[in-house]
């Protein structure tokens, strides 16, 4: 199998399946474009839990001792948050995504312009911040990247692509131009694995699943809409779970 075709397929399954929500979109009543978004919501929460349920792994408690683990994903969510915060990570997202829309999306006249923009950028922003946060996103690609195979992305990529359809129903095009943020988040993870061959060890992976469910939390309760987590803002998190894995392995 060729390395970075685990990518491939999941631009393809993104691309389609928006395919098919802006085709469904038009013909859905609002209320049911609210609930099928309100059924994702629910969906990332499970996959929240199953991920986030990883901090209690034996080989990460074993690795940095007992009760650490919670201590490590906290750690990286508090450095996370205030790094991300202070580079701005989310606005920056934002920003990107009114650039794409600049660039690809039409322009109408007066208020309409307005809210087909702010929907535009939430439809990317939401879409690749679901696609590209979780940790099959990371592991997956890195995999891919090792040459063991694109089974983890296959997965992903299913869900992406049905996710995708819900998504496009609601927000429109916005979500096809999130299939650029899955080629390049996964297309460079997938470079890193190839260049860096396997370095993270079982603890270091449970505190990057761990960590990303929490991340997916908050995306959950942007989908239900409870409240507007600042999710790019703690993406640092990610990196920083397995860092703190090491220096606590290395220090105990």
């Amino acid at each position: 199998m060729i390395r970075g075709a685990g990518t491939l397929l999941n631009v393809a399954t993104v691309l389609a399946g928006s395919g098919v929500g802006l085709l469904l979109g038009h013909r859905l009543p609002e209320r049911t474009r609210d609930v099928v978004t309100d059924a994702l919501g629910l969906l990332t929460l499970l996959a929240a839990g199953l991920s986030a349920k990883a901090v209690t792994d034996a080989p990460f408690a074993r690795a940095v001792g007992p009760g650490v683990p919670v201590l490590i994903v906290l750690g990286a969510l508090v450095v996370g948050a205030i790094t991300g915060s202070l580079l701005r990570i989310e606005a920056g997202i934002a920003a990107l995504a009114a650039l794409v829309h600049a660039r690809v999306g039409r322009r109408s006249a007066g208020s309409a312009s307005g809210l087909q923009r702010a929907r535009f950028v939430q439809g990317f922003l939401t879409a690749s911040l679901v696609f590209c946060v979780g940790p099959l996103t990371v592991l997956g690609s890195i995999n891919d990247g090792l040459g063991r195979g694109i089974d983890q992305l296959a997965l992903k990529s299913t869900l992406d692509g049905f996710a995708a359809i819900a998504f496009a129903s609601t927000f429109g095009v916005g979500v096809a131009a999130s299939a650029l943020t899955v080629a390049l988040v996964q297309g460079g993870l997938t470079l890193l694995g190839a260049l860096l061959g396997n370095v993270l060890s079982d603890a270091q992976v449970s505190a990057l699943t761990a960590t990303g469910g929490l991340l997916l939390v908050g995306i959950a309760l942007r989908l239900l809409r409870l409240r507007e987590v600042p999710v790019g803002d703690l993406l640092p998190a990610l990196p920083l779970a397995p860092l703190l894995t090491w220096l606590v392995v290395v220090l105990r």
